[in-house]
Protein backbone atom coordinates (compact mmCIF):
# COMPACT_ATOMS: atom_id res chain seq x y z
CA UNK A 1 0.00 0.00 0.00
CA UNK A 2 2.96 2.53 0.91
CA UNK A 3 4.28 1.95 -2.60
CA UNK A 4 0.79 3.87 -4.04
CA UNK A 5 1.65 6.50 -2.24
CA UNK A 6 4.18 9.35 -1.73
CA UNK A 7 5.79 8.84 1.70
CA UNK A 8 9.09 7.34 2.00
CA UNK A 9 10.44 4.12 3.17
CA UNK A 10 12.73 4.88 5.44
CA UNK A 11 13.06 0.87 6.26
CA UNK A 12 11.37 -2.22 5.39
CA UNK A 13 12.43 -5.57 6.29
CA UNK A 14 11.85 -8.33 2.96
CA UNK A 15 10.86 -12.18 4.13
CA UNK A 16 14.52 -14.02 3.19
CA UNK A 17 12.28 -17.38 1.82
CA UNK A 18 9.65 -17.50 -0.78
CA UNK A 19 7.37 -19.68 0.91
CA UNK A 20 4.63 -20.37 -1.56
CA UNK A 21 3.74 -20.68 -5.67
CA UNK A 22 2.47 -17.69 -6.97
CA UNK A 23 -1.04 -18.97 -7.20
CA UNK A 24 -3.31 -15.78 -6.55
CA UNK A 25 -0.31 -13.55 -5.76
CA UNK A 26 -2.09 -10.03 -6.85
CA UNK A 27 1.40 -7.98 -6.14
CA UNK A 28 4.96 -9.25 -7.45
CA UNK A 29 7.19 -11.15 -5.56
CA UNK A 30 9.01 -8.92 -2.65
CA UNK A 31 6.69 -6.11 -2.78
CA UNK A 32 5.63 -6.82 0.82
CA UNK A 33 7.21 -6.19 4.59
CA UNK A 34 7.77 -8.47 7.52
CA UNK A 35 5.55 -7.88 10.73
CA UNK A 36 6.78 -9.25 13.50
CA UNK A 37 5.21 -8.34 16.73
CA UNK A 38 7.29 -6.09 18.99
CA UNK A 39 9.99 -5.35 16.06
CA UNK A 40 9.85 -2.22 14.20
CA UNK A 41 9.69 -3.74 10.12
CA UNK A 42 8.22 -1.26 8.44
CA UNK A 43 9.01 2.75 9.01
CA UNK A 44 7.16 5.41 6.62
CA UNK A 45 8.32 8.96 6.64
CA UNK A 46 5.62 11.42 5.33
CA UNK A 47 7.78 14.31 3.67
CA UNK A 48 4.56 16.02 2.19
CA UNK A 49 2.71 18.59 3.30
CA UNK A 50 -0.47 16.65 3.22
CA UNK A 51 -1.84 13.98 6.04
CA UNK A 52 -1.91 10.60 5.80
CA UNK A 53 -3.79 7.76 7.63
CA UNK A 54 -3.19 4.15 7.57
CA UNK A 55 -6.14 2.06 8.07
CA UNK A 56 -5.52 -2.08 8.95
CA UNK A 57 -8.59 -4.13 9.76
CA UNK A 58 -9.55 -7.83 9.33
CA UNK A 59 -12.75 -9.82 8.06
CA UNK A 60 -13.71 -13.18 7.84
CA UNK A 61 -10.82 -14.06 5.24
CA UNK A 62 -8.47 -10.99 4.91
CA UNK A 63 -6.45 -8.78 6.06
CA UNK A 64 -7.55 -5.53 4.64
CA UNK A 65 -5.79 -1.77 4.43
CA UNK A 66 -5.95 1.82 2.93
CA UNK A 67 -4.15 4.73 2.92
CA UNK A 68 -5.91 7.91 3.06
CA UNK A 69 -5.08 11.04 2.25
CA UNK A 70 -6.54 14.76 3.08
CA UNK A 71 -6.48 15.89 -0.49
CA UNK A 72 -6.68 14.07 -3.78
CA UNK A 73 -3.09 14.05 -5.01
CA UNK A 74 -2.38 14.47 -8.40
CA UNK A 75 0.03 11.66 -8.63
CA UNK A 76 -0.40 8.10 -10.42
CA UNK A 77 1.75 5.07 -9.08
CA UNK A 78 2.44 2.05 -11.24
CA UNK A 79 4.49 -0.88 -9.23
CA UNK A 80 6.24 -3.49 -11.74
CA UNK A 81 8.95 -6.14 -11.14
CA UNK A 82 11.92 -7.03 -13.99
CA UNK A 83 14.66 -9.51 -13.84
CA UNK A 84 12.45 -12.13 -12.30
CA UNK A 85 14.09 -15.14 -12.30
CA UNK A 86 14.29 -18.60 -10.76
CA UNK A 87 17.76 -19.95 -10.11
CA UNK A 88 18.78 -23.53 -8.98
CA UNK A 89 21.98 -23.43 -6.77
CA UNK A 90 24.60 -25.90 -6.33
CA UNK A 91 23.06 -27.46 -3.28
CA UNK A 92 19.97 -28.59 -5.47
CA UNK A 93 17.64 -25.78 -3.90
CA UNK A 94 16.25 -22.71 -5.99
CA UNK A 95 16.65 -19.02 -5.53
CA UNK A 96 14.08 -16.14 -6.53
CA UNK A 97 15.16 -13.11 -7.78
CA UNK A 98 13.89 -9.87 -8.83
CA UNK A 99 14.10 -6.10 -9.25
CA UNK A 100 10.65 -3.63 -8.10
CA UNK A 101 10.24 -0.75 -9.70
CA UNK A 102 8.15 2.44 -8.76
CA UNK A 103 6.93 4.92 -11.51
CA UNK A 104 5.23 7.69 -10.76
CA UNK A 105 3.00 9.98 -13.32
CA UNK A 106 2.21 13.70 -12.60
CA UNK A 107 -1.27 13.68 -14.01
CA UNK A 108 -0.94 17.46 -14.73
CA UNK A 109 2.02 17.51 -17.03
CA UNK A 110 2.41 13.74 -17.73
CA UNK A 111 5.73 13.61 -17.21
CA UNK A 112 7.35 9.87 -15.13
CA UNK A 113 9.52 9.24 -12.90
CA UNK A 114 10.76 5.63 -12.18
CA UNK A 115 12.88 4.77 -9.37
CA UNK A 116 14.14 1.21 -7.70
CA UNK A 117 12.13 0.42 -4.58
CA UNK A 118 14.16 -2.68 -3.92
CA UNK A 119 16.22 -5.64 -5.02
CA UNK A 120 15.07 -9.28 -3.72
CA UNK A 121 16.84 -13.11 -3.56
CA UNK A 122 15.07 -15.13 -1.28
CA UNK A 123 15.52 -19.31 -0.75
CA UNK A 124 12.56 -20.65 -2.03
CA UNK A 125 10.41 -23.16 0.09
CA UNK A 126 9.13 -25.05 -3.14
CA UNK A 127 10.48 -26.25 -6.21
CA UNK A 128 9.19 -23.90 -8.83
CA UNK A 129 9.85 -26.79 -11.80
CA UNK A 130 6.30 -28.18 -13.04
CA UNK A 131 6.21 -32.14 -13.55
CA UNK A 132 6.47 -33.11 -17.12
Amino acid sequence: MALHTPLNIKERWRHSYDVFPDINRTIPFGCGATLAYNYIDLQLKNNTDHTFQILVWLDEVYLRGAITCDQKLPLHFEIFETDHRFQQQWWGGYTRHNRIWKKITHVADKTDSVELVAENHALMMYNPMLPQ
